[in-house]
């Protein structure tokens, strides 16, 4: 699916009057054609996040992490994450300190780093990340 950053027809975002914020946010979503939930500098997570959508973490988050149904997590650049991670894919921008299992692929970017065992069948780690911990890469 290819994204687009072109403007939304003005007819379908404007809300109803009927229409709650919530339903709005949720109806615009569907327009748009994938629903990404972002979680911002300021949360702070502790305990077991489970979605059934791809994510992106930029705060803190202690615990685990486990995305349903062949979903993307991304590890934002300044996320601290304390928390065992399992998705189809893991992007890794910041810091993660626990095991990160992906279906399909990790992918460990410049400014990511990683304290745990990884498992995937593809690991792409860039110039600059770092990885301290045993790899298994697996062909499923």
């Amino acid at each position: 699916m290819q994204e687009t950053n072109a403007p939304v027809d003005s007819v379908a975002s404007t809300p109803q009057p009927s229409q709650s914020p919530v339903r709005r946010a949720a109806t615009d979503a569907r327009s748009a054609g994938r629903l990404v939930m972002n979680l911002g500098t300021s949360i702070v997570i502790k305990g077991e996040l489970i979605a059934s959508e791809d994510l992106t973490l930029y705060g803190k988050m202690e615990g685990s992490v486990t995305l349903n149904g062949g979903h993307t997590l991304t590890i934002g650049r300044f996320a601290e994450i304390n928390a065992a991670i399992d998705a189809k894919a893991v992007v890794i921008q910041g810091a993660v300190t626990g095991n990160v299992t992906a279906g399909e692929k990790v992918e460990i970017q410049t400014t990511g780093s990683v304290a745990g065992d990884v498992r995937s069948p593809r690991l792409a780690i860039a110039d600059g990340a770092s990885i301290r911990g045993k790899v298994h890469v697996e062909q499923t």
